[in-house]
């Protein structure tokens, strides 16, 4: 089989990651041009893995030497990038937020729908982590009866940036959460509130943090978040599920999936938490990326889709929305089969 041929547009922290895992460790695919507008990081990374580099990541989506295309570029140029590689007819593994408002996803999601087959995967890996897999399937087949309420928690170590404000906590942080909702639960969400609590001292000045938000799913499930961005211990990210007749927890450090069944013993809850998240949900990373590589030489797309990236882009917002009145927020999507 011909190795799948991928570019990867934005060499930050995460775009760096992804070319090394394409460059060692993704069956299948070889890593052949990294782009950055800034050229001279790209030039760097790409003199080391052996890959063309780009200043002008338009410029790599075009290159007939790049089969796919992997972005790990800031939001604000998804869209641009996206449709670019339509244009091209090259499968897309975009990383979230897929854009940065509610109008210009659903552009994406429109102009995916004219094209001949479905192209873009959007970039939560956690439905890739084993142990968020496995509590999926386990509530899908309601192993311990109906879902009534989940529980998630998101913990970072710190956020040096001072540009990382308490907008971009809903954007770009609890974005997961509502991608693992409505993973986890396979509804829609249909309501979102979030609750500002006492704030740590090692936020910088006007940023709440940590944030509490409420999800009220379409079929009645509440789901319950807490991000905590600067919680000065490590990275925590876990699940909680509470069903009918048992719980379910993925995402215990050091441990595999953890539940408890009516009439059992409790596990012991122990481990510490990780240093970041390539730590934590680095096989989900590759995983996602080799699933995307496999889907492409088929032609088609794995994962989350064009239509879920928009439907958590809609979430967030309503969640901006709720942050600055503390009130609950309706969500409001288009009617998916209204769609040309």
């Amino acid at each position: 089989m011909t190795a799948v041929r991928v570019g990867v547009v934005g060499v930050g922290m995460m775009g760096a990651d992804h070319a090394e895992r394409i460059a060692a460790r993704t069956a299948g695919a070889v890593l052949t041009a990294v782009a950055d507008p800034d050229a001279a990081r790209a030039r760097e990374l790409g003199d080391r893995l052996g890959a063309t580099s780009y200043g002008d990541p338009l410029e790599l989506i075009a290159s007939p030497e790049v089969d796919a295309v992997l972005l790990a570029s800031p939001g604000f140029v998804h869209e641009e990038q996206v449709l670019a590689s339509f244009a091209a007819g090259k499968p897309v593994l975009c990383e979230k937020p897929l854009t940065m408002d509610v109008e210009s996803s659903l552009r994406v999601v429109e102009a995916e729908r004219r094209l001949p087959r479905p192209l873009l995967s959007v970039g939560f890996m956690r439905r890739f982590d084993p142990e968020y897999a496995q509590l999926q399937g386990m509530l899908a087949a309601e192993a311990f009866g109906p879902l009534l309420v989940m529980h998630q928690t998101h913990r970072n170590r710190s956020v040096p940036n001072p540009e990382f404000r308490s907008e971009m906590i809903v954007r770009d942080s609890l974005v997961h959460e509502v991608d693992c909702a409505r993973f986890f639960v396979g509804t829609e969400i249909a309501e979102i509130q979030v609750i500002t609590p006492r704030a740590t001292s090692k936020a910088f000045e006007g940023v709440a943090d940590p944030q509490v938000s409420i999800f009220r799913m379409s079929n009645g499930v509440v789901v319950t978040n807490e991000v905590f961005v600067n919680c000065q211990v490590g990275y925590e990210v876990r699940a909680e599920a509470v069903c009918e007749r048992g719980t379910a927890i993925a995402g215990r450090p050091q441990t595999g999936l953890y539940t408890t069944r009516a009439g059992e013993g409790e596990g012991y809850w122990g481990g510490v938490a990780f240093d970041d998240f390539r730590q934590r949900f680095g096989r989900g990373y590759d995983l996602e990326v080799q699933a995307w590589v496999e889907a492409a030489t088929k032609g088609e797309v794995v994962g989350a889709n064009a239509w879920d990236g928009y439907a958590a882009t809609a979430v967030c917002e309503a969640g901006m929305a709720s942050l600055a009145s503390g009130e609950s927020v309706s969500v409001a999507l288009v009617d998916r089969d209204s769609l040309s």
